[in-house]
């Protein structure tokens, strides 16, 4: 068979409407074109886990579903803990505390992280476009007192810093389940969600929170957890939260509502 024409000949053939039309998307040619289409990256996002263990830490498969949406959207992902020791250890198949044991928070969290972890303390605006908190009671205990002291919580200072650092910033915040405390301590007048306000008969067992929520100073909005009303998007102050495992629903549920917090969260990064 003959040779194929140069692509500059296959271009031309096509008629001088084509080649106008690249030319003025790359006025520096083809190799400018595609030189500035390499130089579009990917979102990068930190993750800040609290251990390793939904009643004494990260809840696993929150953080599992925050890292699938994550890698499915594209972005790149760095995973970061405070390196201090937990507030206790629990003792997951008796769901009692195990009084002879104590654990560091970075050590525990990187289990989830496969090793691939940083101290919270190395965690800057400068290197992520956004960062996600994934829930379990690890963030009421370890990131913050929320789980003893209620509305009168301490923040983790490394956490404070980070959430105060993004918001100044206008990079967006991610939190699912109880971790929308902590944007409502640190965060003057943010909107977050829960879920639900009432428990209304087992099914949002830790409905309370909305009430603590609002006497932080924050906004409570009544979310679902199902895909048709799964995150809560706070525009003004680039805070997405979704309740996860504040009821007791399906688990694929759980996984779509963190799904669409992560969406939201990608979105707002404009990447």
């Amino acid at each position: 068979p003959p040779p194929l024409p140069p692509p500059s000949a296959m271009l031309t053939s096509r008629g001088p409407a084509l080649c106008t039309a690249l030319r003025r998307a790359a006025p520096g040619g083809l190799a400018s074109f595609h030189s500035s289409a390499r130089r579009c990256r990917a979102a990068r996002v930190a993750v800040v886990l609290s251990g390793c263990g939904v009643y004494d830490g990260t809840e696993i498969h929150e953080a599992s579903a925050v890292l699938v949406h994550l890698s499915r959207g594209g972005a790149e992902v760095q995973m970061y803990a405070p390196d201090v020791p937990q507030m206790h250890v629990i003792d997951h198949s008796k769901g009692q505390p195990a009084e002879a044991e104590s654990r560091n928070v970075l050590v525990e969290s990187a289990r989830i992280a496969r090793g691939k972890i940083a101290s919270l303390a190395k965690l800057t605006t400068a290197d992520h476009d956004a960062v996600i908190f994934p829930g379990g009671f690890g963030a009421a205990k370890n990131l913050s007192t929320f789980a003893v002291d209620g509305k009168d919580c301490k923040v983790n200072r490394e956490v404070e810093r980070v959430l105060k650092d993004f918001h100044k910033a206008g990079k967006p915040i991610g939190l699912c389940c109880i971790s929308p405390v902590l944007a409502a301590k640190v965060l003057s007048g943010a909107e977050v969600t829960v879920g639900h306000e009432e428990e209304e008969g087992g099914k949002w067992p830790y409905a309370g929170t909305a009430g603590a929520i609002k006497e932080l100073g924050a906004k409570h909005c009544v979310k679902e957890v199902t895909i048709s009303f799964p995150a809560h998007v706070d525009t003004k102050n680039k805070v997405v939260t979704t309740p996860a495992f504040m009821c007791e629903t399906a688990l694929h549920h759980i996984f779509d509502g963190i799904g669409a917090m992560v969406k939201n969260v990608l979105k707002l990064t404009g990447k």
